[in-house]
C-alpha cells in the first residue's frame, strides 16, 4: 500500500501536498484505516520534516473534518451500549479543560484508535474548539515519533526488515497464546 501512495504522491509533483492532505482526511473519516502507511509514503516523497509537517497537517485536518461530521451525523449512537462502558464515560461527558486532558493524553498513546477518541468526543460534551486544540497538540508528539519510528524502517536493510518482521511475528505469537490461556474453555 506504501508503495502505491508514493507511486501516487510522486505522479502529481506539487499537487501532492493537497493530494495527501486529502487522504489523511478520508483516513480519518473512515476512523478506522492507519495512517502509518501515508505516513511513510510522506516522508519518502517530501524528507523527514516536510513529510512530518504533511502528515501533521493532514492528521490535525482529518480530525477536525471529522470531528464535525460525527457530530453532524451520529449523534443518535450516543444512546449505544459500548458507550456506557466506564472507561469511554470520562470523555463522553468531559467538557473544558477535563476534555482537553483527556484528548491531548489519548492523542499521546499509540494503542488507542484515533477514530474511537474523536468519535466519542465528537458525540459528547467536548467543544468543537477544545477538540481542535488539544488533538493538534496531541498529535505533535505522537506523530513524530510515528515519523522517526518509520523513518528508521524506510533505512534499515532489507535484513534488519526480516529480523524485525521476524520478532514482530514472535511477539505476537506470545501475546496471541498468552491471551488464549486467559480465555475461558
Amino acid at each position: 500500500m506504501e508503495e502505491r501512495m508514493i507511486e501516487f504522491l510522486q505522479a502529481y509533483g506539487g499537487a501532492a501536498y493537497f493530494l495527501s492532505l486529502a487522504c489523511n482526511v478520508a483516513i480519518s473519516v473512515l476512523g478506522v484505516v492507519p495512517s502509518a502507511f501515508l505516513t511513510a509514503a510522506n516522508l519518502t516523497v517530501f524528507g523527514f520534516w516536510p513529510g512530518f509537517w504533511v502528515s501533521f497537517a493532514g492528521e490535525a485536518l482529518g480530525a477536525v473534518v471529522s470531528f464535525v461530521l460525527y457530530r453532524k451525523g451520529l449523534r443518535r449512537w450516543s444512546q449505544t451500549t459500548w458507550l456506557s462502558h466506564p472507561k469511554v464515560k470520562p470523555l463522553l461527558h468531559a467538557s473544558g479543560k477535563e476534555a482537553f486532558g483527556l484528548i491531548f493524553a489519548l492523542r499521546l498513546l499509540p494503542f488507542v484508535p484515533s477514530g474511537v477518541v474523536t468519535f466519542v468526543a465528537a458525540i459528547g460534551r467536548t467543544s468543537f474548539p477544545v477538540f481542535a486544540a488539544a488533538s493538534s497538540l496531541g498529535k505533535l508528539p505522537a506523530l513524530w515519533m510515528e515519523a522517526y519510528a518509520v523513518d528508521q524502517v524506510i533505512r534499515v536493510t532489507w535484513q534488519g526488515k526480516l529480523i524485525l518482521a521476524v520478532l514482530s511475528g514472535a511477539m505476537f505469537l506470545f501475546i496471541w497464546r498468552k491471551i488464549r490461556k486467559k480465555m475461558p474453555g
